[in-house]
């Protein structure tokens, strides 16, 4: 049975847009909240003999008037915490509730953190993914060379779905910020650098079907054949995301609290993905190649 995918475009891309637009507004008014790692602050190596959980040094430190505390495990006994700037007497006072909680042998070293490592990693990412961008094109130009100049508008109909599923984590984030003063951080940053290749993967695969439809089949309408390899290859692409879905799910569940937003961002961007590499990049083609036949026809009938 097919199902005509393509003919609902404007369907998908509203639905896009009800996801995408409210995530700007509240990024656009600041809504997004930058972790202490791009603030700067203070950042505590604490080693402890029998060390306690993510969440319970968390608790402790909301206890004290940081709950932007974010604690992460080190191996050896070893977390390190990072909260804004704490003066002396708060280094002191936090020094002596750890050693009097668990135990006198509590280690406290502290020193400050610099939000331009934080920067830079940004400045990286960005320079990453612009260059990406242009190799994704330049290969997926390369690989349907047969179709001409036409085999650039599947590249950037890739680097458009790419765009999309970094807006919708964005945004939604931008949105917890707002509400719930969630916060994000480097592992947000890399977070979304996954996501992004994920969704470049999924959406090759669908393109890879249908260049191999359209070899197959030539003289054949586009749209049919988006349709023939959207159906083809449906099921793989939600079993191959729900697999990663329900493992981020364990891992936002049970992974300790310096994680939970990591997963989070996986978990949206997978499923974002997902959707965009079947529902709107293959469509951003059909809508391309629509728009070139109209003015195509436009152009023959003025001239006729």
């Amino acid at each position: 049975m097919l199902f005509h995918i393509v003919e609902r475009k404007w369907w998908y891309f509203l639905l896009s847009g009800l996801l995408i637009v409210p995530g700007v507004f509240f990024l656009a008014i600041g809504g997004l909240k930058p972790g202490i790692e791009f603030k700067g602050g203070t950042l505590l190596d604490l080693t402890f003999t029998n060390p306690p959980t993510q969440n319970e040094l968390h608790d402790f430190f909301a206890g004290l008037g940081h709950p932007e505390a974010t604690v992460q495990g080190v191996a050896g006994g070893r977390v390190e915490v990072r909260t804004i700037e704490m003066l002396p007497d708060e280094l002191t006072k936090t020094q002596q509730g750890l050693q009097q909680k668990y135990g006198a042998d509590t280690k406290v070293d502290s020193s400050v953190v610099s939000p331009s490592f934080s920067v830079e990693l940004i400045q990286n990412a960005i320079k990453s993914i612009a260059l990406a961008s242009v190799l994704i094109v330049l290969l997926i130009a390369w690989a349907f060379r047969n179709f001409g100049w036409a085999a650039f508008r599947y590249g950037i109909a890739a680097i458009v779905s790419l765009l999309h599923d970094a807006a919708v984590v964005l945004g939604i984030f931008a949105i917890l910020g707002y509400f719930l003063n969630i916060e994000v951080d480097s592992l947000f940053v890399t977070a979304v650098l996954t996501i992004i290749g994920f969704s470049v993967h999924d959406t090759i695969v669908v393109f890879d079907r249908i260049r191999e439809n359209l070899r197959l089949n030539p003289g054949e309408p586009l749209n049919p054949v988006i349709n023939f390899s959207i159906m083809q290859t449906l099921a793989r692409s939600v079993i191959t995301s729900l697999t990663v879905v329900f493992t981020l799910l364990a891992l936002y569940l049970f992974g300790g609290y310096s994680v939970r937003n990591f997963a989070l961002a996986l978990i949206i961007g997978i499923i974002s993905g997902t959707y965009s590499s079947i529902f709107n990049a293959s469509q951003i083609v059909s809508l391309w190649q629509e728009i070139e036949d109209r003015l195509r026809h436009r152009a023959l009938v003025t001239a006729a």
